[in-house]
């Protein structure tokens, strides 16, 4: 029909579930300043969430570049704004970031988790799971480390 439009769709937009990968001291410095980096800065990673989706990080090293191990999930938030941003952080390095409303949580040792964890496929040789430093996992993987995290969350 001539002058007929149909009706615009809202845009639906299923909230998703990433866990970034980095050192607790690092993690620290992102909650301090409210923002997320994902692979070193990377920005591929960075574009991949969608405002309201969800990040849990999880710290294999307490510091980059050392062999002290962490292994804990070290915090969790929720992208709060629509596009990924880069910063000049020092010369010659100038990351991409995207700002994260972080919740108060406790530390949750990964050990009490791998069996639950439906990303993690070989629960032998889990830390490879981890590997590429940012992944998307299911609401059921974000749910069960959440619970872990907000132990006095009636969530």
């Amino acid at each position: 029909m001539v002058g007929v439009r149909s009706p615009q769709r809202a845009k639906v937009t299923k909230v998703r579930y990433w866990i970034g990968v980095a050192s607790r001291e690092h993690v620290r410095l992102g909650v301090h300043g409210g923002f997320g980096q994902f692979s070193h800065g990377k920005l591929a990673p960075a574009r991949r969430p969608s405002q309201g989706d969800w990040v849990v990080y999880y710290s294999p090293k307490l510091k980059f570049g050392e062999s002290e191990p962490c292994q804990k999930f070290v915090a969790m938030g929720q992208v709060i704004d629509s596009a990924a941003f880069q910063v000049k952080q020092f010369p010659g390095f100038k990351p991409w970031r995207r700002k994260i409303r972080y919740e108060r949580v406790v530390e949750a040792d990964i050990q009490a988790l791998i069996e639950r964890l439906s990303f993690i496929k070989n629960k032998t040789k889990w830390g490879a799971a981890f590997r590429f430093g940012f992944l998307q996992i299911t609401k059921s993987d974000f749910t069960a480390i959440a619970k872990r995290m907000r132990p006095h969350s009636p969530r």
